[in-house]
């Protein structure tokens, strides 16, 4: 509808200095949808295309314009320069203010944490994403460069993978996308409001990742969440895993991850230090809310409260009262404040600058689509440059037929305008050929040179031979997006960040009633059976009763509260209590624990660990010769008598377990009759139950872990015949000495 025009409400002077202003002081109305349309239009559509929602590359339009002016600067691979440099040569694709630039730099940097794997390699001060109040210094007192992971995203830019466009000013030219080698937008958190929608997606581990991509190119109906576990958040953090929820958003994009911090109770000062803090919130934040609720009266078990976040990591202690039970404490907080928070997820990116929302697989597709596209230009380009040269050396190869016929019609040529053309009669080649030549230097027209020039036409023709069939096949342009993605996941891999848990898993809040707490002693047998003796009945009693075939494994002082944790064969745990079991004598045969703690049919129990503060490690030896070392805190929980599936790797039997409150050495023997000392100290922990651990020991075809056992001084009168100081190692063979008398105990 055509605006309308109303009597004006005042007049303003029709002639100035300069002229008449035509229609000055007029007010014009104008239909609300028109102004809607020609006015708010534009600017929501330049907000949700070039400004808050990334593209498949995983990129907003203000981190690539950063980063490829990074990219063009040198600073791959190089010093860093100041970020005020950087931020001022920036400025020539983004026409923001340098705040805005800075700020943006800042997120993508080491040090500021924000991200799995940091773009941009900092030094300075650039702040801390978990902290409110730490602000970052100024451009001018930091430095920076590109980390060594944007060598992926920069790979072969040069070589056509990817449309450029000209810059705001047409002086320019940038790229719409970069032809990142791994699925960069699950690999780093991004977050964006636009206008009428927003984008919220969490970070994945980059193994997890790759792995994921690799299994969906070789498999399209491959089940993702199978190899993609959940989200891995920068800081750490536990997610509480259900796996029903997880695949809804990897079904549909959209959905909540919840994630709770990561503690640890310090018995020798009575506190509880926190370490991690869910991606939503902020120390500050946390302080705060605790502070509020001890001055409300509703949390009365706290003393006092600090922030100790330094150069060793986020840290906050919280003080407690005497006699506090800190698990109990935290469930309450977890509870009540942002230590427990939800990371809601809205897969929202720009395909072909169209948003839409997508789940894991369909997004997965669309980068592997893209990449296909990337690899086939990439191809094409190299193609173009070598059929070009191929073309040039034939002609070349021409005048090695006749050198002096060429030299001679160069001479007896009397314009320069005619050397090309004779060239071209002379030989029958074309004019680029001609002019190829007719540019040699005098000094390489000799035989020599233009032979060791056409003795590359073979390699170049079969170079071209393999271009060409990679341009045909669309599967080995598969081959090469998993050959990429497998250096890339060896190259920059890291372990998982945030540990997962099952709702199983999570402690009760319900009030327990007191349980005695009194020394015991505790027998586990081979076949299964258990029993828990008071030392007054065990000094009493004569020789512990077996069923007929069965042997004492394990015996253990401990105490009544103490917590069992009974491992299988079929790589679950079981938990109780002590305190569940009654007192019993050594004239019985004690507890069934398959039967009394409902264990699948068949399902046998290995392995008794015993723990009252889930402090050391669980050690997993297997036939394999690997040996995972687990934090025993993997296994912590308040729920008894709760089956824990996936309490060790099943990648290989079982040989040996042991629970081991600190390092030490173990002695192994494989099948084939050698041994080896291992220091556990050698091998880091995990935090994940189901690592398949890190090779100990080098076996042959056919041979295997055969037994494990701590290692005692004095047991071996050359230990350092079997001591190596690189792992993995075959071991040796037992030395005479060792295997006479007594001294070997395997």
């Amino acid at each position: 509808m055509a605006p309308r025009k109303r009597q004006p409400a005042r007049k303003a002077p029709s002639h100035s200095i300069h002229g008449v202003i035509e229609g000055a002081g007029e007010v014009v109305e104008q239909e609300i949808d028109h102004t809607l349309e020609e006015n708010y239009m534009p600017y929501a559509m330049s907000v949700i295309l070039s400004r808050a929602l990334p593209e498949i590359d995983g990129f907003k339009p203000s981190h690539r314009k950063l980063l490829y002016t990074m990219y063009k600067m040198g600073l791959l691979h190089s010093a860093r320069t100041k970020s005020a440099n950087i931020v001022g040569q920036t400025m020539k694709l983004n026409p923001h203010g340098d705040a805005a630039i800075y700020d943006t730099m800042v997120r993508l940097s080491r040090g500021y944490e924000a991200l799995l794997h940091p773009y941009v390699d900092s030094k300075g001060n650039f702040g801390k994403f978990y902290s409110r109040d730490m602000a970052w210094a100024a451009s001018r007192y930091t430095e920076a460069r590109l980390d060594d992971i944007c060598q992926e995203l920069f790979r072969d830019i040069d070589k056509d993978t990817v449309d450029f466009v000209d810059n705001y000013d047409n002086t320019l030219k940038e790229p719409t996308l970069l032809p990142a080698t791994f699925p960069s937008v699950l690999v780093n958190a991004n977050t964006g409001i636009a206008v009428g929608m927003a984008s919220s997606i969490c970070p994945f581990n980059l193994k997890e990742v790759c792995e994921t991509t690799i299994a969906l190119i070789k498999n399209p109906q491959h089940d993702v969440a199978s190899t993609l576990l959940a989200p891995d958040f920068p800081g750490g953090g536990q997610i509480l895993y259900v796996r029903q929820a997880m695949e809804e958003i990897y079904r549909t994009g959209r959905g909540g991850v919840k994630v709770r911090a990561r503690y640890a109770y310090d018995g020798g000062a009575n506190c509880i230090d926190i370490t991690s803090i869910p991606p939503t919130a902020t120390c500050e934040a946390i302080i705060e809310k605790i502070v509020d609720l001890v001055k409300q009266g509703k949390i009365k078990e706290i003393s006092d409260i600090r922030d100790e976040t330094g150069l060793d990591g986020l840290k906050i202690t919280i003080d407690l009262k005497r006699g506090v039970d800190p698990d109990r404490l935290m469930q309450k907080l977890f509870r009540m404040t942002p230590l427990e928070d939800t990371f809601s997820c809205n897969f929202n990116v720009l395909i072909a600058g169209t948003p839409r929302v997508l789940g894991v697989r369909e997004l997965l597709e669309e980068w592997i689509a893209f990449r296909v596209e990337c690899i086939r230009r990439r191809t094409h380009f190299d193609l173009t440059k070598k059929e070009e040269k191929l073309h040039l050396l034939q002609g070349l190869q021409r005048i090695l037929l006749d050198i002096d016929k060429a030299i001679a019609i160069v001479r007896h040529t009397e314009e320069e305008s005619e050397v090309v053309p004779n060239l071209m009669i002379g030989f029958g080649i074309d004019e680029i050929q001609a002019e190829y030549v007719a540019e040699i230097k005098l000094r390489h027209l000799n035989r020599e040179y233009i032979l060791k020039r056409t003795e590359e036409i073979t390699q170049l023709e079969e170079e071209i031979a393999d271009l060409r069939s990679i341009l045909d096949s669309r599967e080995r342009v598969k081959q090469i997006i998993v050959s990429e993605l497998r250096e890339v996941m060896k190259k920059y891999g890291k372990p998982r960040r945030s540990m997962l848990i099952y709702p199983n898993e999570l402690p009760q809040e319900a009030e327990e009633e007191e349980v005695p707490d009194y020394p015991v002693h505790l027998f586990f047998s081979r076949d299964g059976y258990f029993k828990k003796i008071t030392p007054q009945s065990l000094r009493m009693s004569g020789e512990q009763k077996l069923k007929e075939g069965d042997e004492m494994k394990q015996q253990l002082d401990a105490s009544n509260n103490c917590d069992l944790l009974f491992f299988t064969d079929r790589c679950q745990v079981y938990k109780a209590k002590a305190s569940d079991f009654a007192d019993t004598k050594a004239s019985v045969l004690g507890e069934y624990i398959p039967a009394r703690l409902g264990m699948e049919e068949g399902e046998l129990a290995v392995f008794m660990a015993v723990t009252k503060d889930y402090s050391g490690y669980m050690l997993f030896f297997f036939e394999n010769g690997k040996l995972a070392k687990i934090d025993m805190n993997a296994y912590a929980t308040k729920t008894n008598r709760k089956k824990l599936t996936g309490a060790f790797s099943d990648k290989s039997p079982l040989a040996c377990a042991f629970h081991a409150d600190q390092d030490a050495e173990y002695l192994l023997k494989s099948s084939a009759g050698r041994l080896l000392l291992v220091h556990t100290g050698s091998v880091a922990s995990k935090a994940t139950r189901t690592s398949q651990g890190v090779a100990v020991m080098t076996l042959k075809k056919g041979h295997r872990l055969l037994e494990v056992k701590p290692y005692e001084d004095g047991s071996l009168n050359k230990p350092n015949r079997y001591r190596t100081k690189t792992l993995p190692a075959s071991g040796m063979l037992p030395a005479p000495e060792d295997t006479q008398g007594e001294q070997l105990q395997l």
